[in-house]
């Protein structure tokens, strides 16, 4: 795991103080080892910073190149498969001089071309120079897992892993006018947005070529999900997802560093821990956030896995003091506004306490198997489709914030369903809130398109797509990279290696999904292994004492009415934390600066 940048120019090669500086903007996501590439004659340069898990030694030092000195990459993520492909390119005359994952891209890229993107299994985000075609191909994995973002303008290319390192490389980079806008509504940024003007993420399952004669750029899709019903037995479909996801759990132990598994007590992170003990034996590593607040406590859980498994566990408290003292380091460590991801920070500052430099987390069964009560609601919500709009817009009249976002069901699409569930503000109170007209927000509701089959799609695949293509990708993944990597720890999620999840989108919903039992699949193919009482508990959430703790936090903003108003709900009940951290955020300087 690690940390990228480039600068491609037109008509002067980016210098050395430049490159580094966006380099080490991300220091803190590659400690073990940094890299610089400089092309005077392609005004091109290269910067890595390296988290060393796979091949410790030196030879796993980026940026790398082939040997004739035409291929030269830098990649963050891991290549689960990169064993298997390694074989086949060795059985066609390839060497290898490393056991890196990184030397395999190389050698695939050359054999297959930018053909070879779709044969990696793993989470990735890649630049690479080919010399001899001048051509320039940044590529991210099937999931965007990994982030890249990019800007193209004014003869000039920058990439990097971090939106922090353009800010770097331009402490004046203009500000985009419409983030607060997005991350009113949704609580995240939801791609292609950021903070910063013409800066944007890659598209996940996605290359570019880039001619670096004139900075041409063309996109290409190498990964897009299959919606091929093959599997209609429930029988059939549990021996699948068994196999898929035990075999997903093994490719993702493989490390040359210390590895563990974050064990929350929910079905997820029991049942990767369970999983896991047959691969690590005596060397099954986990670690979990515990309160004083009992109601916050889910220990008893965790000690019913961790007695299963003999597990290695050690169990870290978070007080409300930590958790104040921590603040300022929490919000730089953020890269994008994101009304989560605190969470992430402690649990991940505590992963490194623990030793470990991986860890493996059930991020993306809720997504894929239907974990969220929003599956379980949503059919309810299609048979509202008859309803007149204006009724709809009428529910921005009510008092009440739940009742409000029934204004975002005229919008009468899965998107408008995923609003419903999960926005913030609705248009109304946007506008208002940064003094804008409402229509201007309905609009910008418009630019966030998802592909029109969405549409067509069963109710709750609708929501599968929607809950794993925004909230998933937009905040889960985005806070898990950026506050892991503030801590120098890689974080895995075999929940959606790639192999897995094409067998998920094999299986018929009605066989996928049941509206007595969340994750009715996942428990069915783990019955005998799943202890009764860690399936059968009411869901509970990965989240802290947040409404208490949340009324001593003293930012920017707070002489405004509006933050009065906030205040004053938060400390009657009426305004949960999370509209209220949602504002705060969005008055904070710190994604300004």
């Amino acid at each position: 795991m690690c940390r990228i940048a480039g600068i491609v120019r037109l008509n002067n090669t980016p210098t050395i103080e430049e490159i580094t500086s966006m380099r080490d903007a991300m220091q803190h996501g590659g400690p073990d080892d940094s890299g610089i590439y400089i092309d005077d004659e392609l005004h091109l340069a290269f910067g890595h910073r390296r988290l060393s898990l796979i091949d410790l030694s030196a030879s796993g030092h980026q940026p790398m190149m082939d040997e004739e000195k035409n291929i030269i990459i830098v990649f963050n993520g891991e290549i689960y498969n990169f064993s298997s492909i390694k074989n086949q390119l060795i059985k066609k005359g390839y060497a290898f001089h490393s056991s890196s994952d990184t030397e395999v891209i190389i050698n695939a890229y050359k054999e297959w071309g930018c053909e070879c993107f779709a044969l990696l299994n793993g989470m990735f985000a890649l630049a690479l120079l080919d010399k001899k075609k001048n051509q320039l191909i940044l590529a991210r994995d099937h999931a965007g897992i990994k982030p890249l973002y990019y800007s193209i303008g004014n003869g000039t290319l920058y990439f990097a892993s971090e939106i922090r390192a353009f800010k770097k490389i331009d402490p004046y980079w203009n500000e985009n006018n419409d983030w607060k806008k997005y991350f009113l509504l949704f609580g995240h940024l939801p791609e292609p947005i950021t903070t910063l003007q013409n800066v944007q993420p890659l598209a996940k399952g996605n290359y570019a070529v880039i001619n670096i004669g004139d900075l041409s750029f063309s996109m290409h899709r190498f990964y897009q999900p299959d919606y091929q019903y093959k599997i209609n037995h429930v029988d059939e479909a549990a021996t699948i997802i068994k196999e898929k996801l035990i075999a997903s759990v093994e490719r993702h132990l493989i490390s040359d560093a210390p590895i563990g598994l974050f064990l929350s007590g929910g079905i997820d992170s029991s049942l990767l821990t369970i999983i896991a003990k047959p691969f690590l034996h005596d060397h099954l590593h986990t670690l979990s956030i515990v309160f004083d607040d009992e109601k916050f406590s889910e220990k008893y859980y965790q000690d019913i896995i961790i007695q299963q498994t003999g597990a290695q566990h050690r169990s870290y408290v978070v007080s409300e003091k930590e958790f104040h003292d921590a603040l300022p380091d929490i919000l730089t460590a953020m890269d994008q506004p994101s009304n989560d991801g605190i969470n992430s920070y402690f649990i991940s500052k505590y992963a490194k306490a623990y030793g470990l430099k991986a860890v493996l987390s059930g991020i993306g069964a809720d997504e894929l198997f239907g974990g969220y009560p929003s599956f379980y609601r949503n059919q309810s919500l299609l048979k509202t489709r008859w309803i007149p709009s204006f009724m709809f817009a009428a529910a921005k009249l009510f008092d009440d914030d739940k009742k409000k976002k029934i204004n975002f069901l005229q919008l009468k699409s899965a998107l408008g369903n995923y609003l419903f569930n999960r926005g913030f503000f609705i248009p109304a109170q946007v506008a208002q809130l940064l003094d804008c007209s409402e229509k201007e927000i309905w609009q910008l509701i418009e630019n966030i398109a998802l592909p029109a089959f969405v549409n067509n799609l069963l109710s709750q695949e609708q929501v599968s797509f929607t809950e794993t293509n925004l909230y998933m990708q937009n905040q889960l993944l985005k806070d898990t990279d950026y506050m892991s990597m503030w801590h120098s720890v890689e974080v895995r999620v075999p929940f959606l290696d790639k192999e897995l999840m094409h067998a998920v989108y094999s299986i018929h919903p009605s066989v996928r999904y049941d509206q007595s039992q969340i994750k009715y699949l996942l428990i069915k193919a783990f019955e005998k292994e799943l202890p009764a009482a860690i399936w059968q508990r009411p869901k509970q959430g990965f989240t802290f004492p947040f409404e208490n703790w949340m009324k001593q936090i003293k930012l920017t903003g707070q002489d405004s009415q509006t933050f009065k108003d906030l205040q004053t709900g938060l400390n009657n009940g009426t305004t949960h934390w999370s509209r209220y951290w949602c504002y705060v955020l969005s008055n904070n300087n710190i994604f300004n600066n």
